[in-house]
């Protein structure tokens, strides 16, 4: 079975069924994703993130879609690609840059850096630096939802690269055969890394078009819009804390800039970065909350006040000082004794 969300609802026409008010809301965290990822880009330009950090410009509409959809004790879990999933959940942006600076006001008090973010308290259960890593956890999380009968949902992150590892199909299907609640959703962003996703699969939705496999729907959306989003998540997440099972979405996406800060990206054909930017998440959302009667001078506020959480955050991060040595042994060993394993 083909679905798409565009084939559920006219072009334009859709999140037509949601309020005002909550797609104000929606616009106001596409907002406040974009403007703390693009501020992580310019620290590291100032040397003031050390390493390297993976940025989702461009992409953030899947995070806000889905983060929108979730109920606060449901589980995110994402890739190092993850700052905007992360922030999505309710961590604080001065948590996120601090981490991602090293500095003890950090998610992590500052030992984790830009791959690792997590937020126990809102979910966010963790960004994965191992390609794949994390499906098999969301399942584990998912398995004990449904066997403690608390209703949560577990949402798996990936990009289209994680397609082609052999977690993602164990993963899906042992989700499949416990009918576990749990959503898996591949950011298709184009590229694994480098390399073209569609140079190294023999399918066209390396994600969707394998979902029959494991006797799930073939779904695709359009990922940079995010009302079409929304409505997939909410129709996915619902399906499974119904106790109707796991879901694949595929979300078609772009990021605008390259792999991660060492990567150029010059590897991309010309004029696609520039078809893409056409496209871009907030410049769709801000026409159509403009052509939904929602005023310029609100938009323009959302705008404004995301620049001065994002100012404040920025500050907050700068002043606070590196973790303390004695931190440094602190969450990081088991004696793997029995009382541990029990």
């Amino acid at each position: 079975m083909s679905t798409t969300a565009r084939e559920r609802a006219p072009a334009g026409a859709a999140g037509a069924e949601l309020s005002r008010e909550k797609r104000t809301d929606m616009y106001r965290m596409l907002v406040e994703l974009r403007y703390c990822e693009k501020r992580a880009y310019d620290l590291f330009l100032q040397n003031l993130i050390k390493g390297t950090s993976h940025l989702s410009l461009g992409q953030e509409a899947v995070a806000a879609g889905f983060a929108s959809a979730m109920r606060p004790d449901d589980w995110t879990f994402c890739t190092y690609r993850g700052h905007a999933h992360t922030q999505a959940r309710g961590a604080s942006m001065t948590g996120v840059l601090g981490e991602l600076m090293g500095r003890e006001c950090g998610l992590l008090k500052g030992k984790g850096g830009s791959m690792h973010l997590t937020d126990v308290a809102k979910g966010a259960m963790g960004s994965y630096a191992i390609v794949g890593a994390h499906l098999p956890i969301a399942v584990g999380a998912a398995l004990s939802a449904q066997y403690r009968g608390t209703q949560q949902v577990a949402v798996c992150f990936f990009g289209d690269g994680t397609t082609n590892i052999g977690a993602f199909h164990e993963a899906l299907n042992m989700a499949k055969i416990w009918s576990l609640p749990v959503v898996f959703v591949c950011e298709n962003n184009l590229y694994m890394e480098y390399t073209p996703i569609a140079a190294v699969t023999a399918v066209e939705h390396p994600a969707a078009d394998r979902a029959s496999a494991y006797g799930m729907e073939r779904i695709i959306v359009d990922g940079n819009d995010m009302d079409e989003v929304y409505q997939v998540a909410q129709r996915t997440i619902g399906m499974a804390r119904a106790g109707k099972g796991p879901s694949l979405v595929e979300a078609k996406t772009y990021r605008h800039s390259g792999h991660s800060r060492a990567d150029p990206a010059k590897y991309r054909p010309a004029g696609e970065l520039e078809q893409w930017l056409e496209r871009d998440p907030l410049k769709i959302y801000r026409a159509r909350l403009l052509g939904a009667g929602v005023p310029a001078a609100t938009l323009d506020g959302i705008e404004a006040d995301a620049m001065r959480k994002v100012e404040e955050a920025t500050a907050a991060a700068k002043a606070s000082p590196p973790p303390p040595l004695s931190l440094i042994e602190k969450d990081v060993f088991a004696d793997g004794g029995a009382a541990w394993r029990n």
